[in-house]
């Protein structure tokens, strides 16, 4: 008897256990330690069963990418949810970025941290296409950022400049990231007894600055 087709469902679901296995196998090995037969053997099916869903490794890999910055950018669509005023969006994200860099410390230490293969990397070969994906897909959590900033520099009568704009989020992602990075690597435990606790000052100090930019940026 011919075996029954797998629902769009089923498929699915295969495909994010796949993607769970690989994303683990990543994180104890690294990429250099992520192959198909490993993801396979630790999924307790064939190399074959692999291929099926996934051309190779790399598209794979791209793929756990892009699962993570979808899954970074349903958490910050979820905390705007609402959220009108367009500091409370930006502490809104800023809060949703964080949860999403300590509870996914692997997607996020793969996504933002590792010294992994980028877009770069695949431009020119067979696999552009799955890259050029995963790198749309990771601009979105600048897009959410940018469109506040933008707002708040309006209301406190800063002079547009989409330079000046996508400065205030590069200062802003990147506060976010130093402290997630440390955490996650635990170098921060080497500076401070308890850096979960400095989690609201960070926050705190971020939004004081990028006030005070405003404000001053506003008198030139």
């Amino acid at each position: 008897m011919p075996k029954k087709a797998m629902t769009p469902e089923e498929i699915q679901a295969m495909k994010n256990r796949i993607l769970d296995h690989a994303l683990e196998l990543l994180g104890q090995k690294g990429f250099d330690g992520l192959t198909m037969r490993g993801v396979a053997r630790s999924m307790g099916v064939s190399s074959g069963t692999l291929y099926v869903y996934y051309e190779n490794r790399d598209e794979l890999y791209l793929a756990v990418l892009t699962k993570g910055f979808e899954r970074l950018h349903e958490n910050c669509r979820a905390a705007l949810e609402g959220v009108a005023a367009p500091m409370d969006r930006l502490k809104a994200l800023a809060t949703a970025y964080l949860d999403f860099g300590m509870q996914d410390s692997h997607f996020y230490n793969l996504m933002f941290t590792w010294h992994v293969p980028k877009f770069q990397d695949y431009f020119g070969t067979p696999m552009e296409a799955a890259a050029s994906r995963e790198l749309e897909v990771s601009q979105e959590f600048y897009n959410f950022a940018l469109q506040p900033i933008r707002e708040i520099m309006e209301v406190a009568g800063v002079p547009a400049s989409e330079s000046r704009a996508r400065s205030h989020m590069v200062l802003f992602w990147s506060l976010l990231h130093g402290y997630i990075a440390g955490l996650n690597n635990t170098l921060l435990s080497y500076m401070h007894e308890d850096p979960l606790s400095l989690r609201e000052t960070v926050l705190q100090n971020l939004f004081r600055h990028i006030e005070r930019e405003m404000a001053e940026s506003s008198t030139k």
